[in-house]
């Protein structure tokens, strides 16, 4: 069974080197992943989240320019298909723009997977509040 990339990153991660160096050096060493004793055990829900979370990413990037980041059609394509219910419950015909907009931090029109992980978190944050205030009413 192959090692997950996020459990294999994990386990060699040094978190007292230079943080940024590191996770970029580990980040290009991803494909050359060492064999280890622990590579039978399964990943934790939590790094199988990480590993899906970075393979649907990379699933939409890079089919019109770079590899890396997504552009408008590419993060147009991942919304309709990976969010379908929140895209089309949605009344805004400019929504996707705007989720542009919001997430391209560094106003190159497209967006990196550092900028859609903000989207990501913000929609997990608000299921979450969601899910607890449900939760509250129900008592």
């Amino acid at each position: 069974m192959p090692k997950p990339q996020a459990q294999c990153f994990l386990r060699d991660l040094d978190i007292n080197s230079n943080p940024e160096e590191n996770v970029t050096n580990k980040l290009n060493e991803l494909h050359q992943c060492r064999p280890s004793p622990l590579d039978t055990i399964m990943p934790s829900q939590l790094e199988g989240a990480m590993d899906a979370l970075i393979a649907v990413f990379y699933n939409y990037s890079g089919n019109d320019g770079d590899k890396y980041k997504l552009n408008k059609g590419e993060l147009k394509q991942l919304l309709n298909c990976e969010l379908t219910d929140f895209l089309t419950s949605q009344k805004d015909p400019m929504l996707v723009e705007k989720i542009m907009n919001d997430l391209d931090s560094n106003k190159d029109n497209e967006v990196d997977f550092n900028e859609f992980v903000v989207l990501v978190a913000a929609l997990t944050v608000a299921c979450n509040d969601f899910f607890q205030e449900q939760k509250k009413k129900s008592k």
